[in-house]
């Protein structure tokens, strides 16, 4: 009863000024304030602050500088074999799988569209058809970082305007078509398993999504905003690296092609994972590059 109250309640409430409203939260340098906020989360959801970079919760800025934290160069070991794919993040297995008719699971009896999660674009769709996708949820206590799951070059970046609707376990039930529904930033690389999309999902007081190599991203609120990249404007990323950021906690997407990579039998649907750990393999490497949109398109302005 309570999930369906809130549930209810975010369909009512302005979710982005909400959003809004927590970002200013989350950024205040008042030491009393932002101390209590900071102590309130460790000691709640028992976040280590020993694997973290600086384990001293006092001695950071502001509840944001905490939650973004970065960890020990050791913390997390990343799946070394050339042919493994690294978990991208922290957090808990949604649901794992293969695409089939277009559509992937949300949760138990509830799909949806690939189509509709990639904003529509049916060129970019096409890629994925029939291909390997694994949804991940980071809690308030997981590391929230997100980070490359095989080494890869990017080829575009598109920012999806959409709800702000919290993506708890529960609410995956009493939402359809909620990773389509809410706001979403897709990111496109090129990598030795053919294209691969990493997919930050916005939720309820998510302030904002960050990657290495455009800062803080928001975009119009009438549309997809997309970024493209010249040929001479290369940027690669090993894998194990980081390639972005949640400021509030929120839900990784990742998809691969048809055919390219299968997964660990042991990276199931309620398993806790860590960033870095091998969660599958590549089945087919492959020389083929792959694009978000054609190279003749100009990029939009950041």
């Amino acid at each position: 009863m309570k999930d369906k109250f809130l549930t209810t309640a975010l369909k009512i409430l302005p979710q982005h000024l909400l959003a809004a409203g927590m970002y200013r939260i989350t950024r205040s340098t008042w030491r009393p304030f932002k101390n209590m906020l900071i102590r309130e989360a460790v000691s709640r959801y028992a976040v280590d602050m020993f694997e973290a970079e600086n384990p001293r919760p006092s001695s950071y800025p502001s509840f944001n500088a905490f939650f973004t934290r970065a960890l020990k160069a050791d913390a997390r070991p990343i799946a070394h074999q050339p042919d493994a794919i690294a978990c991208p993040c922290d957090g808990k297995v949604s649901q794992v799988g293969y695409i089939k008719q277009g559509k992937l699971i949300q949760a138990k009896g509830h799909d949806f569209k690939l189509l509709e999660l990639l904003g529509g674009d049916e060129e970019l769709s096409n890629n994925f058809a029939g291909g390997a996708y694994s949804t991940i949820y980071l809690s308030p206590r997981d590391y929230h970082r997100v980070h490359m799951p095989l080494s890869g070059r990017l080829r575009g970046m598109i920012f999806v305007p959409g709800d702000l609707f919290s993506v708890s376990e529960a609410t995956t039930q009493l939402v359809p078509n909620l990773f389509a529904r809410n706001e979403r930033l897709i990111c496109g690389f090129d990598t030795a398993a053919g294209p691969m999309l990493v997919i930050l999902v916005g939720a309820i007081f998510v302030g904002s999504m960050e990657t290495v190599w455009a800062g803080e991203v928001t975009g119009p609120k009438d549309g997809p905003s997309t970024w493209l990249y010249e040929k001479d404007h290369k940027i690669f990323l090993k894998k194990g690296e980081e390639m972005g950021r949640f400021n509030m906690g929120s839900t990784v997407i990742t998809l691969f092609a048809r055919n390219r990579i299968c997964w660990d039998k042991a990276f199931a649907p309620g398993v806790r994972v860590r960033m870095g750990q091998r969660i599958g393999s590549i089945r087919l490497a492959s020389k083929r590059t792959s694009k978000l949109h054609p190279e003749s398109s100009r990029p939009a302005a950041t």
